[in-house]
């Protein structure tokens, strides 16, 4: 299947075509049709099944001769969990928005940042990519209309509702016309999902697409049994030892990935680290430097993982274990995407072992282990 036998404009296949996106991918075969034909649609999709393209490309052809509006009156709006998503999202309708024969504008609006610049910046917008909390508040101030608003897209669903967005989503509803196509992606389709879909949802298409637990085989996983005060050296060693680019590390919390970060730096990795105490501005440029390969390493918390949108990202390294074996898998299925192999390398103290065999039971999938003990750790 190609883009163009899905209806794809030769304009935007211009524009794939020169980002090298050559393949089309089985929730973007299957979400495309429906949603040119503007029906509603319910995606289950993981992160990085390449969902967003799924609506992005879509959307944008519906668009046409749609952008000459009023100013501030808004023609479709996305909302996501996290400014790092919108962000993300917001940069794939730009990216392929300046391939269209028309004016075209997007825009996205967060929390974390200061609310005039956000405010000032919606001028003539047709996409508007938002969290609930700050797209409230723009619009409690009327920086925006929703009267022309022709399609919502719920991404990460799950997630939305997680983080406890559910009333925030119920008064943003209320206030969008009754009249428009709906679009609910979700990486699960749970009870919190399926109350949502059938408040919003009209007849929808129901698109599926694998799991992430069905696609661990994409993934070289490998444990490391380590010391507590080995750790940093050994972390070090395995960057080191095979050149690795690219590399995302997690940690369980904001203070220690500062602590590995600055330790990585001061052993001469570039690193750097991302999460919630970072400023808006350096989580963004960390992200982006990641993202482009100028930065070698960059160390999260789970609560961002989601954010972090990479097709090709070969090497996760999980520093510390999370809370759950689902955040475990959520972690390594940053990498092995998209029909991309990748490595997940996990390290485990003497205090980690009950807690990763349960991990790997939840999974089912024993990781092979090796010992440090017969690794030379001197010089790291």
């Amino acid at each position: 299947m190609s883009f163009s036998k899905l209806g794809i404009s030769t304009h935007l296949q211009k524009a794939l075509a020169a980002e090298k996106f050559d393949k089309v991918y089985p929730i973007q075969e299957k979400a495309i049709p429906p949603i040119l034909a503007r029906k509603d649609v319910l995606g289950i999709a993981p992160t990085g099944s390449g969902k967003t393209a799924a609506f992005v490309l879509p959307i944008l052809m519906n668009l046409k001769g749609k952008t000459e509006t009023k100013n501030r009156h808004i023609n479709v709006l996305v909302l996501v969990p996290t400014r790092e998503l919108a962000i993300q999202v917001e940069e794939v309708f730009r990216l392929f928005g300046k391939a269209l024969p028309f004016p075209f504008k997007s825009f996205a609006v967060y929390g974390g940042a200061s609310i005039n610049p956000q405010m000032k910046s919606l001028q003539n917008v047709n996409v508007l990519v938002a969290t609930p909390g700050r797209l409230l508040e723009l619009s409690e101030s009327n920086a925006m209309h929703f009267d022309e608003l022709s399609c919502l897209v719920l991404d990460e669903a799950d997630k939305m509702l997680n983080l406890g967005f559910k009333k925030e989503m119920d008064k943003i509803l209320s206030l969008l016309p009754a009249k428009r196509q709906n679009l609910l992606f979700s990486a699960t389709l749970s009870p919190e999902v399926q109350k949502v879909e059938k408040l919003i949802l009209r007849n929808p298409k129901l698109i599926k697409v694998k799991n992430e637990t069905d696609d661990l085989s994409l993934i070289q996983q490998l444990g490391y049994f380590v010391k507590s005060e080995n750790k940093g050296p050994l972390l070090r060693y395995l960057i080191e030892k095979d050149n690795l680019q690219q590399v995302l590390v997690f940690t369980s919390s904001t203070y220690q990935a500062d602590l590995v970060a600055d330790k990585l730096r001061k052993n001469g990795i570039d690193a750097m680290a991302i999460h919630s105490k970072k400023s808006q501005g350096k989580r963004r440029d960390a992200l982006t430097n990641f993202k482009s390969g100028e930065l070698r390493v960059l160390v999260a918390t789970d609560l961002l993982s989601r954010g972090i949108d990479i097709e090709f990202l070969p090497h996760v390294i999980n520093y510390e274990l999370p809370r759950s074996p689902k955040d475990f898998v959520h972690r390594i299925g940053r990498t092995g995407r998209a029909e991309n192999p990748g490595q997940a390398l996990t390290l485990i103290t003497e205090e980690d072992k009950q807690h990763f065999r349960v991990i790997q039971k939840k999974m089912k999938r024993w990781v092979t282990m090796v010992d440090s003990e017969n690794i030379d750790l001197k010089s790291y």
